[in-house]
């Protein structure tokens, strides 16, 4: 017998960063559990195909889409007055959009470092504080902020990259502490290697990526299903008792010793 519980049926999710690699993947894996979807991303002719490709796999599914830099002030509140003219309030926010470039620390121009925790930070909180009010007209709903494992232990990602997704794991503790008495969860995922377009230039050397493979006991990357179906787990009613936690899907890199 169905548990609902374990499903979604009657809710509404927001997913930005939607239309490729694990941003997509959470999209679809809402979608099989029964949610309805609103996705964002940057680039409106992706968006608009990934859109019709959804509709016809979930025909049972609202899916509506809005092309946004979420990076953009004013972006952000397009977006939002988009969601509010669609008339649906979400009960799940997945904050997934990201960016990264990798550097050594000295040789950052400084636009470049503060474009990454603009994405990765800045947006997530305020993209956060535009949700509240809609979050919160549900007994329940739940907050799921994609960090990195670069957030909890140097990977060579890049200083501003690390630092920005660490400073979201705490975002994270503060808002679930914060918003508990409003019934609203925060949780966040860390993921390690994951095969998306943006990891396949490190993983194409073979010698870094049999250096990545030596130090994850699984020894292979993760896919970015993997990642979505631990983000859909703290949506769900049946993780109702779970807030503030960061859950690495990391093939046991993290626990790695020598």
């Amino acid at each position: 017998m169905w548990n609902p519980r374990w499903g979604l049926a009657g809710q509404t999710a927001l997913v930005t960063g939607g239309s490729a690699g694990i941003g997509l993947a959470v999209v679809r894996e809402l979608l099989g559990l029964g949610a309805d979807v609103l996705l964002a991303a940057r680039d409106g002719d992706i968006l608009a195909q990934v859109e019709a490709e959804l509709a016809e796999e979930f025909p049972e599914r609202s899916v509506r889409a809005f092309a946004a830099d979420v990076a953009i002030a004013d972006e952000r509140q397009a977006l939002f007055d988009w969601v509010e003219d669609t008339g649906a309030a979400p009960h799940i926010l997945i904050n997934n959009a990201g960016t990264n470039t990798s550097r050594a620390a000295m040789d950052y121009a400084e636009d470049e470092w503060r474009g990454i925790f603009e994405t990765n930070l800045f947006a997530a909180f305020e993209i956060c504080r535009y949700a509240y009010p809609l979050l919160r007209q549900h007994p329940a709903s739940a907050i799921v902020n994609v960090g990195s494992v670069s957030g909890l232990t140097h990977v060579r990602t890049g200083a501003p990259y690390g630092a920005s997704k660490a400073a979201l794991h705490q975002l994270t503790r503060n808002l679930a502490c914060e918003w508990a008495a409003d019934g609203i969860r925060v949780n966040a995922v860390a993921p390690w290697y994951i095969r998306t377009r943006r990891t396949a230039g490190p993983l194409a050397l073979p010698e870094y990526r049999e250096e990545a493979l030596a130090r994850t006991p699984m020894g292979r990357i993760g896919e970015p299903e993997e990642v979505a179906a631990a983000a859909a787990f703290l949506c769900l009613p049946a993780a109702s008792y779970v807030t503030g936690e960061c859950i690495a899907v990391d093939g046991g890199f993290l626990r790695y010793g020598f």
